[in-house]
């Protein structure tokens, strides 16, 4: 099974959100199909042209937007008024404006499956369905197992040097001390930008289970590095842990996850398949975290047929 052809959208946008951001909106595939929510990940990664292509246009209204600092959404990498919280209600804005009664499915991938799940949480009648793609529960261990010494750096030491190494000399945790950095910075300042595309190449190198040489992270670097630094210096801003929530969840859960996720370890997507009372976990063999990984965007769309099939998608 292949992904399905590029597409353009038919329409696209900015949708004020208030506290001063305007995000980039866009609408792809049958403008009177099934409405779908396709979220991205990061925090700051901004939606690509591929999440466009995992559905079918012929039947599906495909709906994505940047969140808040994201992508083209404006102002670029900006941190204030943006938490969690801003996220889900931005989500809710979009329903309202579009008109949608009901998503049938919303889907998301890493941070997009942080979101989408809290969501589903707020806002349960909204929610047909949900398929979770490299799944991050955002707990201090997860974030710990990206940035200490002790977790994926043990799997890249070269590049996790290169990731301590680009820091000036300070106090704290790699974390702590990228978040004062990139915080104090501007993006045109060529020690801000430098930082930043230091951090982003890091998981850049992660998501994928061979490694890319020559990689060109500079489009999205500033606003990928600090959004994501602010969330996690956060905690996520998320209310309370998002693991034990799940069970409150009625909805069926597709869940895809790469056995080799480096991003992501997999015992996140076996936490929550297990807490989840009407889930189903596909794994994808061989695999690492990114959509654009071998097979993962296929059992994105078998995903989506499996909930056509069982008659959940309306």
């Amino acid at each position: 099974m292949a992904l399905y052809p590029p597409l353009e959208p038919y329409q696209h946008e900015y949708l004020a959100v208030g506290d001063g951001h305007e995000l980039y909106l866009e609408q792809c595939g049958n403008p009177d199909g099934v409405p779908v929510m396709v979220l991205h990940g990061g925090p700051g990664g901004g939606s690509s042209p591929l999440l466009r292509r995992l559905f079918d246009p012929r039947h599906y209204r495909i709906v994505l937007h940047d969140q808040r600092g994201a992508g083209k959404s404006r102002p670029h990498a900006g941190t204030d008024h943006n938490t969690l919280s801003h996220l889900v209600n931005d989500i809710e804005r979009i329903r309202c404006h579009l008109g949608v009664s009901r998503w049938q499915v919303v889907m998301g991938g890493s941070w997009g499956s942080t979101l989408a799940l809290s969501y589903a949480l707020e806002h349960g009648d909204r929610v047909a369905s949900l398929v979770l793609r490299g799944v991050f529960l955002c707990r201090r261990q997860d974030m710990d197992w990206l940035y200490t010494e002790h977790g994926a750096a043990r799997y890249r030491p070269e590049q996790w040097q290169r990731l301590v190494d680009a820091l000036p000399a300070g106090e704290g945790t790699v974390l702590a001390r990228y978040h004062a950095a990139l915080a104090a910075g501007e993006a045109r300042s060529g020690e801000g930008m430098r930082l930043a595309r230091e951090w982003t190449l890091w998981e850049t190198h992660l998501s994928a289970l061979i490694p890319l040489a020559g990689l060109d992270v500079d489009g999205h670097a500033w606003s990928m590095a600090r959004l994501e630094t602010h969330y996690f210096m956060h905690d996520g801003f998320l209310p309370e842990p998002l693991l034990p929530r799940c069970a409150q969840l009625r909805c069926p859960v597709e869940i895809v996850h790469g056995s080799y996720d480096l991003v992501c370890p997999p015992e996140q997507a076996w936490l929550l398949h297990e807490a989840l009372p009407d889930s189903r976990l596909r794994w994808v063999p061989g695999a690492g975290h990114a959509t654009s990984e071998a097979g993962v965007g296929e059992a994105l769309i078998a995903a989506v047929h499996r909930l056509e099939q069982r008659g959940d998608l309306a």
